[in-house]
């Protein structure tokens, strides 16, 4: 495989639901002995497959509780396929959610570099790229505080400007660029492009269609877990059209 190659065979995801509400740890276990706990199954994702070379920009749409997230996870390996494998080659940089990665109780400029290590780089390394990162995300006045007290759309910033200056060859995005004022958003998109230009392979979720038009040159449809439709970015958003209708 090629750097920036992903390939998801066949994968499905299963959850196992608890409907009822158990308080405490043991609560839960004298409920286990018993035998009363039951589960209740649910597949997130059904038997879903398809390749992506370097370079692609996959947009996933679908309505809410269609496992747009429950992918992007998968891909990422914070889950493990319940059936199927996950195939991927290179530096893969998720950003799933707000904040994810971070530790709270430490500063701006403290996360910067404990994110860069979890990922592998070293700190002379995120030293050398401190400024930059700073400088896109437009927080400098605020590097040394804690991300506590950073509002949802700061720590968007961060995380996305220390996943950008780092390059992946597989960048996965889940509602990021959704976050923010409309000046970052556009500055936000122009970096995603530079990225594509030099070859970075991206996984795009949005509730925004002409957004995800703009930056993916392909598409799928997820419906209830089973993809429904893969193809041509332009193809795939007619028919995803006709479904918000």
């Amino acid at each position: 495989m090629e750097k920036g190659d992903i390939v998801v065979n066949n994968v499905s995801i299963k959850f196992n639901l608890n409907p009822e509400k158990i308080d405490n740890l043991k609560e839960y276990v004298i409920k286990k002995l018993k035998g009363e706990i039951s589960y209740q199954e649910f597949w997130a994702l059904k038997d879903v497959s398809f390749e992506l070379k370097k370079g692609e920009r996959l947009g996933i749409l679908g309505l809410n509780g269609s496992g747009k997230s429950t992918l992007l996870k998968t891909i990422a390996g914070v889950y493990k396929p319940t059936t199927g494998t996950v195939r991927k080659s290179g530096l893969l940089m998720p950003m799933l959610e707000l904040g994810a990665g971070f530790d709270m109780q430490y500063t701006g400029r403290e996360n910067v570099f404990l994110y860069g290590s979890v990922l592998g780089f070293k700190r002379d390394f995120m030293r050398e790229h401190y400024r930059e990162i700073v400088d896109f995300s437009e927080l400098n006045e605020f590097m040394n505080v804690p991300l506590k007290n950073y509002s949802s759309g700061m720590r968007a910033r961060l995380g996305f400007s220390i996943a950008t200056v780092l390059k992946p060859d597989i960048l996965i995005l889940d509602e990021v660029l959704s976050v923010g004022d409309a000046k970052f958003k556009k500055k936000s998109e122009n970096k995603m492009m530079e990225l594509i230009e030099g070859g970075t392979t991206v996984l795009f979720v949005s509730h925004s269609l002409s957004q995800v038009q703009r930056i993916c040159n392909k598409a799928m449809i997820l419906d209830h877990g089973k993809m429904i439709s893969f193809g041509d970015i332009d193809e795939v958003s007619k028919e995803y059209e006709k479904i918000i209708e």
